[in-house]
């Protein structure tokens, strides 16, 4: 079964003393009742209307456990909370002057006793009554279908979300907020009103998330087609909220630095951020809400699919290149290294002590790049059909990583048994990779060894199946070759998948004239680590010539650091460190380029930072980086400074090359 419901849940949620009580109705059929509960008061229980006797139930403190049951019943729970003593910021807690919840992972269970998993889901309606001078907004998930005054200064708002959730995306704000108010026209012609509510010395600050957020729902609806479902869209973003940001139903909650910037004080890169963010979270109602996890062992269901999903999007609102290679830098900043050490573990893991601690890069970064590997082998008009299936399939249920797969496999016929092996192995593989050219039969071949070191709990590893995205280079004009493998028929396209899914392999080309230079790992299209053996040559060849945005980047801070290692070298020795002419013909070469992106040259200006220098070295000389990186960027960058200034005019360029003097750029 896809996850169990139980058809409604009602929240009444009423200021006593500042201390809210919660009632909640559910409908549900065992022979006995374990309702999840922790840090919560128990005031009363009715079933079918009648209290039930201290006799009849069970409280721990972690459950409320109901002996006998009969097969069908009502059950209203009264319990009592005080927020203002939740200092675990979980649940139902008092951050300043406002109330909030967090219910991801297991928060709910803080509020009211409840299935609190993910895979039970219900309709919620909530009531909620406060202090209209104290909590003047009363927000909850769903649609408004209620607001009225009552007596002594308290007034009332009922919430309504008519589909069914699980209570990890429950939420409740109160307080006294501002709002900026836009609305969105949907494809089918509804309006939905969209509220950003915030500390009122911030609601001059959020223009831009409102634009993010309505540039998200036009952008869902065109790649997608997913349309939101509910009357109204609400965003809270308060200075002291703990989680970054929440995809609650209807009610996406933000620490106030995801949504509020203003030009004066946020950067380019604020607010690239912010858009991204506001994104994520709103993905999350179709990739999270009304599809959503049977357990938290498929937490990168929703997390990996959603960063993929965001990570499109971005592409599409600024420089694709420039978003990718900022993806990928965090993967091998973050992610990398938590395959490398003793938290290693599968994106789909196998056990867990704290739920809270399974929010991961790898979960999260790793899981959407299996992600993009399914999109790029299928491509994007079968991955939408696979999303289109999975939708028809899963909507309102909670299920697998497995039943994702599966989807795109019904979809477009492909065979993705061995791709499975992604989600249960843990660590980064490795790809070593050599090739050999045969002048007299035109034949290249291209050897590929993949290989994944061992991780805690896993020793002998299976082989992955990996997608190598190659381009064969002219090494002559530096344009792409046709790549046809031997024995097919016809002129192969000028980028190609390489299905890798054995420890070694080979592969041969045909119709080659010449040895071409080889373009690897295209696009980053697996998350791996290439191991090849390139001379200064071929990393400036790649770097002058290489189609692909994300490997003529790679080959030049592969170049940067290599010449900057070497500088580090000459220092060590008392030498006199030297210009590396070649290196700085490469670069002059890229800026003679008027048909790149400029965003895309500025990353490649970018000096390598002094962390990822220091990865490359087996003792790292702290000063002797510094000290290298400062004498590369006033020879090699200074002497195309006046290229980049003088012929292209573009302060994009110029700005980068200035931050890196600093280290703004380089990350030091």
């Amino acid at each position: 079964q896809h996850g169990q419901h139980a058809p409604t849940a009602g929240l009444k949620i009423e200021g006593l003393n500042d201390l809210p009580c919660l009632p909640g109705l559910l409908h549900h059929h065992p022979a006995a009742l374990r309702l999840d509960g922790h840090g919560l008061e128990l005031l009363s229980i009715r079933m079918d209307g009648k209290g039930l006797s201290s006799n009849r139930y069970v409280v721990d403190e972690t459950s409320l456990t109901i002996a006998e049951t009969p097969d069908q019943f009502d059950l209203e729970i009264k319990t009592l909370v005080d927020p203002t003593a939740n200092t675990s910021l979980s649940g139902l807690y008092k951050s300043g002057g406002m109330l909030c919840t967090q219910c991801e992972a297991e928060g709910f269970r803080k509020i009211t006793y409840f299935f609190d998993r993910p895979d039970v889901m219900a309709c919620y309606r909530s009531t909620l009554i406060a202090k209209k001078t104290k909590y003047p907004v009363l927000l909850s998930n769903g649609n408004p279908i209620e607001t009225e005054d009552l007596d002594d200064g308290y007034h009332r708002a009922v919430w309504d979300d008519p589909f069914p959730k699980p209570s990890y995306l429950f939420a409740l704000v109160a307080g006294d907020l501002a709002h900026v108010e836009d609305s969105f026209v949907t494809e089918s012609g509804r309006t939905i009103p969209l509220r950003i509510y915030t500390e009122p010395r911030n609601v001059d600050k959020c223009d831009h998330a409102m634009d993010s957020l309505k540039s998200s729902m036009a952008w869902d609806e065109k790649v997608y087609g997913l349309e939101y479902d509910l009357d109204v869209f609400n965003i809270v973003a308060v200075e002291d909220f703990n989680m970054g940001a929440m995809e609650n139903k209807g009610l996406n909650v933000f620490n106030a630095k995801f949504i509020v910037a203003k030009p004066e004080t946020a950067t380019d890169l604020d607010y690239e951020f912010i858009e991204g963010v506001v994104a994520h979270e709103y993905f999350h109602n179709w990739t999270g809400n009304r599809v959503t996890c049977r357990d938290w062992f498929q937490l990168s269901l929703k997390e990996g699919l959603t960063v993929f999903r965001d990570q499109q999007f971005s592409a599409d609102m600024g420089s694709a290149a420039v978003r990718r290679i900022g993806s990928v830098r965090a993967l091998r900043t973050h992610q990398f290294p938590e395959d490398a050490g003793p938290m290693a573990h599968p994106i789909r893991p196998q056990s867990y002590i704290e739920i809270n601690n399974f929010y991961t890069a790898t979960v999260y970064e790793k899981g959407a790049e299996v992600v993009r590997m399914i999109h790029t082998l299928l491509g994007p008009k079968e991955f939408h059909k696979g999303m289109d299936l999975y939708f028809e399939r899963h909507d309102g249920q909670a299920v697998t990583t497995d039943d994702f797969v599966s989807a795109m496999e019904d979809a477009s016929g492909a065979d993705l048994s061995n791709f499975r092996i992604w989600y249960e192995q843990a660590g980064t593989p490795e790809l070593a990779v050599s090739d050999c050219f045969d002048a007299s039969t035109g034949i290249y071949t291209l050897n590929v060894a993949q290989s994944c070191p061992n991780t805690p709990g896993q020793i002998d590893k299976k082989p992955f199946h990996i997608h190598l995205t190659i381009g064969l280079m002219d090494p002559d004009s530096g344009v792409d070759m046709p790549v046809s493998l031997d024995g097919e028929a016809g002129e192969g396209a000028t980028t190609r998948i390489l299905d890798v899914k054995k420890s070694n392999q080979s592969f041969r080309f045909s119709g080659l004239s010449n040895a071409p230079i080889p373009s690897l790992l295209r696009g980053f299209s697996a998350p791996v680590k290439l191991v090849i053996d390139r001379d200064d040559q071929t990393l400036a060849f790649g770097l002058a010539n290489d189609s692909d945005p994300f490997n003529r980047w790679e080959a030049g801070q592969s170049y940067a650091s290599r010449v900057i290692l070497r500088v580090v070298a000459d220092l060590s020795a008392g030498r006199e460190p030297k210009l590396d002419q070649p290196f700085t013909e490469a670069l002059g070469s890229v800026l003679t380029r008027a048909d790149l992106d400029p965003a895309l040259i500025a990353e490649i200006l970018t000096v390598p930072s002094e962390a990822v220098l220091g990865e490359q070295m087996t003792e790292i000389d702290v000063q002797g980086v510094h000290d290298a990186r400062h004498f590369h960027h006033a020879e090699a960058i200074g002497e195309v400074r006046p290229l980049a200034c003088g012929r292209l005019k573009l302060p994009l360029v110029i700005a980068a090359i200035k931050s890196t003097a600093t280290g703004a750029h380089g990350g030091t």
